[in-house]
């Protein structure tokens, strides 16, 4: 897993411009599905048909988003330094003296002129991205080129550390739960969504095509166990998360108690989630069409947005192992 990691996690892909990451997923998961497609918005969708014993036939759709945050030039000046949008969540604290790298191969260092105060965060306005240009002929890049920061994958003991962990992570453990099915009680659609940085289109619209009786998404969520966080149970190292409610849903108790009856029945340790930001694809599932069951299962990470997020691996192989088990346990929606 932790080879396919390192692929997934140093691969280009900010919110619309998933292409590059939709190949790796669709050459993993080939062998396993029953039938892949990829929709307008370029959301992978891969079936996986219930085994022949069962005849339950109501579909789950199992969401994780390929996309991660990203910066769009928005201005070249006679010097050649570029100026630059956000694509999702870029925060400040986590871009001076960052590396970035274009789509086009084109590689930058995000600098800045001076502070006032040097204890200050200048907002991205006041930022520039230098490509080593000297004047705006020269400059490798030009309006609309995307950029994603570049950081390699590196190992730290049990700790994995990479950009674009959010959420390529939750797309890791959605191809090893398929990889592990051996067959499934339920109709299962695992899609690969796309833009869910910049207001979950991808699983809005794929949820609307599919129209699934459950959803579950697959992504991080904050850990509230470093010195200052807030006030939050999701620790590193202590298994996977069963979110129960976020600022952008609330997740169905239904769905909540067919993931902890998988997790206690398999003895697959699990924290219980209530995060107090951001939110994922299963805040767009719930609302589709006239409403679906959705829940999410969730991996403690640290430092998100942060161009080194940090999960713990045995949380990685555990949440493989709880998704697994949730698909191959009845779910009760009387």
């Amino acid at each position: 897993m932790k080879k396919l990691l390192k692929q997934l996690t140093e691969t280009f892909g900010p919110s619309g411009y998933e292409d590059n990451v939709r190949k790796i997923v669709q050459a993993e998961v080939k062998p396993f599905a029953d039938e892949i497609k990829v929709d307008a918005l370029g959301n992978l969708i891969v079936h996986k048909r219930p085994g022949s014993q069962t005849k339950d036939t109501r579909k789950i759709m199992v969401a994780a988003h390929m996309d991660e945050i990203g910066l769009i030039v928005s201005h070249v000046d006679e010097n050649g330094f570029v100026r630059f949008s956000s694509i999702g969540a870029v925060f400040r604290r986590y871009v001076l003296g960052g590396r970035v790298r274009f789509l086009n191969g084109t590689q930058g260092v995000i600098g800045f002129d001076r502070l006032d105060n040097i204890n200050d965060l200048p907002t991205l306005d006041k930022v520039y991205i230098d490509v080593g240009a000297s004047n705006k002929k020269d400059c490798p890049v030009q309006i609309g080129d995307v950029a994603a920061f570049e950081r390699p994958f590196i190992e730290m003991g049990n700790r994995l550390v990479a950009k674009s962990m959010d959420d390529r992570i939750g797309v890791l453990v959605a191809i090893e739960t398929l990889r592990a099915l051996k067959s499934t009680l339920h109709d299962v659609y695992f899609v690969f969504t796309t833009q869910e940085e910049v207001g979950v289109r991808g699983a809005g619209t794929s949820a609307y095509g599919i129209d699934p009786d459950v959803g579950i998404a697959i992504d991080v969520t904050p850990a509230g166990d470093t010195p200052n966080a807030l006030k939050m149970e999701m620790s590193l190292g202590k298994g996977p998360c069963i979110k129960i409610q976020d600022p952008g849903m609330i997740s169905d108790p239904r769905v909540v108690q067919w993931m902890i009856r998988a997790a206690e029945k398999n003895k697959i340790p699990y924290q219980r989630e209530v995060l107090l930001i951001g939110s994922t694809d299963a805040r767009a599932i719930q609302i589709t069409r006239a409403g679906v069951p959705s829940g999410c299962l969730s991996i403690p990470t640290r430092y998100v947005h942060s161009p080194s997020e940090m999960v713990d691996y045995s949380d990685v192989q555990n949440s493989v192992k709880l998704l697994t088990a949730v698909l191959n346990t009845k779910i009760d929606l009387g």
